[in-house]
């Protein structure tokens, strides 16, 4: 933990001052670092619900007291004192997550949690560090990385750390994924900020807790920055597929650049950092190539496109549409939102709040206090919603929940819709799902229900017939004026990949095993037939029940690198995953995912293909799959071309 000055704060009444705008949890933690007084432990557990900081009720006489000894901790701190536990045993440290969120923290969640919280001892990353120069052939040893997203980002920033030679190729004018394509009104993330990060990238200063789009862009621009990943990067450079050289045991990347200028990179590993959310798509609705109005998808939003006083459709009612609706509707003369089925919408108060100041030098002044915050937002918006999933053989409630945890949660969301709702009965009866909770992804509420209530905005359940030039048809023969058509109807998530022309051994391309929406790899990394081939947020890695793609991203990284790692230091030219490896894993996948609520009848998602199979979404709980990736298995793969 890197010592913080407290200049510039005025004085102990200034620091108290601050202090007053700190969460207490985190802050007490940071007391029991500095002091090794466990007996605050006792004090404050009696009051800590959960992990949500608006659920905690210390007294406000229990708060001043650690408030006040946390200043004078401070001082001293700043003095040059040292942390009386500046990394706790781990009999202590679980005792301390445990208060810090309102319940038991199992043992095996220790080693994963102090590497997001990074306070593992210097040295814990066992795939971590630089190369050394001598150590196998490093010097010809090259990967090409397609993407530039956070994915592609963590790739880049661990094989320099490594001291491997690599080039990222982007088909876009600047770094950044989804969130650079992304620009719709109301982009925003749906995972708390201070956790949708890089753990070893942290960021104290986030303006919101759920930042818009140009904040996070600009994060991740900071990370190509500041790690010095420019260099090696090609924008607006598109991979147009690749090939591999059973003989010589290298790839041939194929790529078109600005102009239309073709290339090709010879490498030794090709990362795919594409993910699932990469390509629109947009329903097939007869007629709709005659429409004469305009019509965007939200992931290609025009800087240029003016709503004002036009009558706009909005096609869909996923994440994209409960931000852009509200977003827009004070700008359009009508909103008509197309609705196919409801969501499971709950309340998020945090969602449009601003970091104050007081928080942002909390963060940034209070030592240990940034990671403990970490840890209750990890927590709170991981694995303790994982039961959520489980269907219960003996369930025999509802049809539309599993279990008696997940109709906990949807009593709770329902109360929620009532509160918001009231008086509006014909609303609610349209937007209550009838899927059980969880069935597809749960939103945080952005004012999507006060949106509904407005004069000027529709809701129509009535399936879309046909698009005619200057309106929409409706299956019910109604037809609807329309100006403009927004698609939130998301990505083509199925066919990863694509449109790539990736050919592995004797030719065979990735379509062809995978056919146009079966993908499936071993951890959603690795596929047999494709050897130094690693797909990054691949088949079966999207979380269902909180988490976040950054932490996945590290995950698979830090899996890749290992395997990386044993290529080049025993001077391996080939690493394949082994087609028994990945079959019985796969088999794993589907028997696990039967159990859980995707499967459950009731339930049509992206998340399936047209034959039904669930291929983007994993049934682990987070700290399974760090488990699992934490460091490749090499009798799982086979290796060759040993120098």
């Amino acid at each position: 933990m890197t010592d913080q000055s407290l200049t510039g704060c005025g004085g102990r009444a200034e620091i108290m001052k601050r202090l007053q705008g700190a969460h207490i949890v985190p802050a007490t933690m940071s007391l029991v670092h500095l002091t090794g007084d466990l007996s605050l432990l006792d004090d404050i557990a009696p009051y800590v619900q959960d992990a949500w900081d608006y659920s905690v009720t210390v007294p406000e006489e229990v708060a001043a007291r650690v408030r006040s000894r946390l200043a004078s901790a401070m001082e001293r701190h700043a003095a040059g004192a040292r942390p009386a536990l500046p990394m706790p045993d781990p009999t202590i440290l679980r005792r301390m997550m445990s208060v810090a969120v309102g319940e038991e923290v199992p043992p095996d969640y220790i080693p994963m949690v102090l590497e997001q919280m990074s306070l593992a001892p210097a040295g814990h990353d066992h795939v971590g560090g630089r190369l050394a120069p001598e150590r196998g052939d490093l010097q010809n040893f090259r990967v090409a990385i397609v993407g530039a997203g956070a994915s592609g980002l963590c790739a880049a920033i661990k094989l320099k750390e490594a001291g491997i030679q690599f080039t990222v190729f982007e088909k876009n004018e600047e770094v950044g994924g989804t969130w650079y394509e992304n620009r719709y009104p109301g982009c925003t993330v749906d995972t708390p900020n201070h956790f949708y990060q890089f753990s070893f990238a942290p960021n104290n200063d986030w303006p919101n807790y759920y930042s818009q789009q140009p904040s996070i862009l600009a994060y991740l621009k900071g990370c190509a920055d500041s790690y010095g990943l420019r260099p090696h990067i090609r924008l607006g450079c598109e991979v147009l597929g690749a090939s591999y050289d059973e003989a010589e045991q290298l790839w041939t990347v194929s790529t078109r650049g600005r102009q239309g200028r073709e290339e090709r990179l010879v490498v030794n590993v090709l990362i795919c950092a594409v993910g699932q959310l990469n390509r629109p798509a947009i329903p097939e609705f007869p007629g709709l190539e005659r429409f004469d109005g305009e019509q965007v998808h939200t992931a290609t939003w025009p800087e240029s496109l003016d709503l004002a006083g036009r009558r706009v459709a909005l096609i869909g009612t996923g994440a994209s549409a409960i931000q852009v609706g509200p977003s827009i509707v004070d700008q359009v003369a009508s909103l008509t939102v197309y609705q196919r089925s409801g969501n499971w919408i709950t309340r998020s108060p945090n969602i449009h709040r601003v970091v104050s100041d007081d928080k942002k030098w909390a963060l940034n002044a209070i030592p240990f206090y940034a990671p403990w915050y970490r840890f209750q937002l990890f927590w709170g918006f991981a694995d303790g919603l994982f039961p959520a999933l489980r269907m219960d053989p003996s369930w025999d409630g509802r049809r539309d929940a599993v279990s008696e945890f997940n109709e906990r949660r949807r009593q709770s969301m329902m109360r929620y819709m009532r509160r918001e709702l009231e008086g509006r009965d014909d609303l609610l009866a349209k937007v209550t799902p009838a899927y059980p909770p969880y069935g597809k992804r749960v939103l945080a509420d952005p004012g999507w229900y006060k949106m509904l209530r407005r004069d000027h905005v529709e809701l129509v359940t009535s399936a879309i017939e046909r698009i005619e030039p200057r309106a929409i048809r409706l299956a019910d023969g109604r037809s609807i004026e329309t100006d403009v058509i927004v698609f939130a109807t998301g990505f083509q998530a199925a066919r990863m990949l694509w449109p790539m022309d990736i050919k592995g051994r004797q030719g065979r391309s990735i379509r062809q095993v995978w056919g146009v929406d079966d993908p499936r790899a071993y951890l959603g990394i690795t596929v047999p037939g494709f050897p130094n081939l690693f797909v990054l947020y691949g088949p079966n890695t999207n979380l269902g029940h909180g988490g976040s793609a950054i932490f996945l991203a590290e995950c698979q990284v830090r899996y890749c690198m290992s395997l990386l790692r044993a290529m080049i230091t025993k001077g391996y030219r080939e690493c394949e995953c082994r087609q028994d490896v990945h079959d019985a894993y796969n088999q794993r996948i589907d028997r696990e995912l039967a159990q859980l609520v995707w499967s459950h009848p009731s339930v049509s998602t992206w998340y399936k293909n047209k034959r039904g199979r669930i291929v983007t979404n994993q049934p682990w709980r987070l700290v399974d799959y760090w488990r699992m990736t934490r460091e490749a298995a090499l009798s799982d793969y086979r290796f060759s071309g040993a120098a």
